[in-house]
């Protein structure tokens, strides 16, 4: 019989600080990462919870210029109808953000919810559907810390459309995309959200997101 683990409070405290700590990175290093570090990363993914153990989480490398060069052009695209849609001050921050690290992250890929799973039997999705893709964007999160545990930086750059990244990445019908994203070593560390340090918004009071019935 295995024995029940527990975590202490010196445990609890470094989790603290590593949720703390998780940043949606922008800028990052040009060093390249080590060999098999995506690939272990994904393991670590993989240990996320999913609804009826479907595990419907698909991770795409894209390593060819060509194809980066795509998602590039697509978000360019994106990015200025962004822009257009701002006017006044917000306009003016919009245009200083940072949003995206297509130039200079070492590592890129896309995760995809493969809708068409029989791993799991339909268990828990026939009146919800959508925890499919809900377990698909816990395991991005599970990524994202296991990353930021190994000193790495993730950013998620959701200024895209679609259909076009479906195109330029040629994966299957079933495949629906949820985000694409770039890894490296961040060229800096910080325990506040970009946007905050940037002045486009707050974080809000935890209490504020609570309803007590």
């Amino acid at each position: 019989m295995l024995q029940r683990k527990t975590f202490d409070a010196g445990f609890r405290a470094e989790l603290a600080q590593l949720l703390t700590w998780r940043r949606d990175v922008r800028l990052f290093r040009t060093d390249p990462l080590p060999a098999g570090t995506v690939e272990r990363l994904v393991q670590a993914a993989c240990l996320a919870p999913s609804v009826g153990l479907s595990q419907p989480w698909r991770f795409v490398l894209v390593d060819e210029t060509s194809r980066r060069a795509a998602l590039r052009r697509v978000f360019e695209t994106c990015n200025a109808a962004a822009l257009a849609g701002y006017s006044g001050d917000k306009a003016e921050r919009y245009a200083r953000l940072k949003l995206a690290g297509l130039d200079t992250a070492p590592s890129q890929f896309a995760v995809f919810c493969d809708r068409s799973v029989a791993q799991g039997h339909g268990l828990g999705r026939r009146t919800m559907p959508e925890t499919l893709d809900y377990s698909v964007v816990l395991a991005i999160h599970t990524l994202w810390l296991a990353a930021r545990a190994e000193g790495l930086g993730l950013g998620w750059l959701s200024i895209l459309d679609p259909s076009e990244i479906v195109s330029a990445l040629d994966t299957p019908d079933s495949w629906h995309f949820i985000g694409y994203f770039c890894l490296g070593y961040p060229a800096a560390d910080d325990d506040t959200p970009a946007l905050e340090r940037a002045g486009w918004e707050q974080r809000c009071d935890p209490e504020s997101v609570i309803l007590r019935r």
